[in-house]
């Protein structure tokens, strides 16, 4: 069996990393100012993170400057894999990210949009470097539906099925956010965690909702997934990575220890 990967996520505003609580929004007040996104991820590159996710919420010209110097930065410190996703908009914005230092791109409101953004993606980098990111919530007792605006603009989209499109046109990989259980600390939603691991044949990783290690070892054995994504449980100092993967290793879930 393949190690499960864990995955520290750094939401980017104006340089710094913030945090907010069910997709909490800068103008509103939402946002927690965490810290410097580059000492962040050395911190979590010498606790063992798998992997780094840079979100950019902040999306404008500017701000984009700002993001390509915080990746170039990240990859000459750390040895881990970086992705970096928002305001992803081209191929041609992929292959910025990409040549500042980045290993994978994360793209979700304009995938959905131009859903072929996916293919060219895949065919001019390869499948590997493309992620689509899903912000999903539940809106009836078996159904998921895709959302857009940080969970404001439902899309009427099924989650299943714009997963199994994005695996279809090139997807190396699905982040599946639960927009009910982001910020929580209450635990990943493991039943549609559980039904997108099944239904694609890439690898899932879960986001939303980890409070405790506990939290981290279910969506891993329960909700089938390939990776955990997680940001206050570390920016807050619950909990470090190296714990973590202590925490599933006793589980019997594999994961570099290294």
């Amino acid at each position: 069996m393949l190690a499960r990967r864990v995955i520290p996520c750094l939401d980017v505003h104006d340089g710094h990393v913030t945090r907010g609580v069910q997709f909490g929004r800068a103008e509103d007040g939402g946002l927690r100012n965490v810290g410097d996104p580059v000492e962040l991820a050395v911190r979590y590159n010498e606790q063992g993170a798998d992997e780094m996710v840079f979100f950019d919420i902040t999306a404008t010209a500017h701000g984009r400057g700002s993001m390509v110097s915080v990746i170039e930065r990240a990859a000459d410190q750390c040895f881990m894999p970086l992705t970096v996703g928002g305001g992803i908009r081209s191929v041609e914005d992929m292959g910025v990210m990409l040549r500042a230092g980045a290993d994978k791109v994360s793209i979700n409101s304009s995938a959905l949009a131009n859903p072929e953004l996916i293919r060219a993606g895949a065919e001019k980098y390869g499948s590997q470097c493309i992620v689509v990111s899903i912000d999903c919530k539940r809106v009836a007792p078996d159904r998921w539906e895709v959302f857009l605006a940080g969970g404001r603009k439902p899309t009427g989209r099924e989650a299943e099925a714009w997963a199994r499109e994005a695996v279809a046109l090139g997807a190396g990989e699905i982040v599946l956010n639960s927009i009910d259980a982001d910020g929580t600390r209450r635990g990943f939603d493991l039943a549609i965690t559980r039904r997108i691991g099944e239904a694609v044949g890439v690898p899932v990783v879960a986001s939303g909702g980890a409070g405790s290690l506990e939290h981290m070892a279910e969506v891993l054995l329960e909700g089938r997934a390939d990776a955990v994504l997680a940001a206050s449980i570390f920016h807050f100092g619950s909990h470090t990575v190296r714990q973590v993967k202590e925490h599933l290793a006793s589980r019997g879930i594999p994961v570099r220890l290294s």
